[in-house]
């Protein structure tokens, strides 16, 4: 039988390990943006989001072809993503010791919103573009959240 103290790690554990797996797959995704652009860009658009997937499709293939050495910034954002993911192996091993990660985490989930609203009209990326970018905060937060409240009742209730 588990001890309620072994619950909570388990329940962080496995809450940490969504939040990693989609920081990792996030990251991996951005490697081959130009690959995945063209699996979903159609020639006949429907609707305002096919448009703008075309648009960006269009946009990233021509750079790609004109200055090859751009796409090195993407996989800078995928790599800085798989990093980012690997500093949540601490509070995976020891949730208490290292709950400075899941706050850094969670002050991230929050900053996305500032930035998507500041760069996104900067960048001229759509708004329902930007409430996707947002929600990526949103929804990482809530594990992380969670992991934090779990690990200030470790804290508290087993030392």
């Amino acid at each position: 039988m588990k001890t309620p103290e072994q619950y909570l790690k388990i329940r962080i554990r496995i809450l940490l390990i969504f939040f990693i797996t989609g920081l990792v797959l996030s990251g991996i995704t951005a490697f081959p943006i130009e690959s995945e652009l063209s699996l979903i860009a159609t020639n006949h658009p429907t609707n305002s989001l096919q448009q703008w997937i075309n648009t960006v499709y269009h946009a990233v293939a021509a750079t790609n072809a004109r200055y090859p050495f751009m796409p090195y910034g993407t996989d800078w954002l995928a790599f800085a993503h798989i990093v980012i993911a690997i500093a949540f192996v601490g509070p995976l091993r020891d949730p208490v010791r290292n709950i400075w990660v899941l706050q850094f985490g969670m002050i991230a989930c929050v900053l996305i919103i500032p930035l998507t609203f500041i760069a996104g009209p900067v960048r001229d990326i759509p708004i329902g573009w930007s409430l996707v970018d947002c929600s990526f905060g949103v929804v990482g937060i809530i594990p992380l959240y969670i992991c934090y409240r779990y690990t200030k009742k470790l804290e508290e209730d087993f030392g």
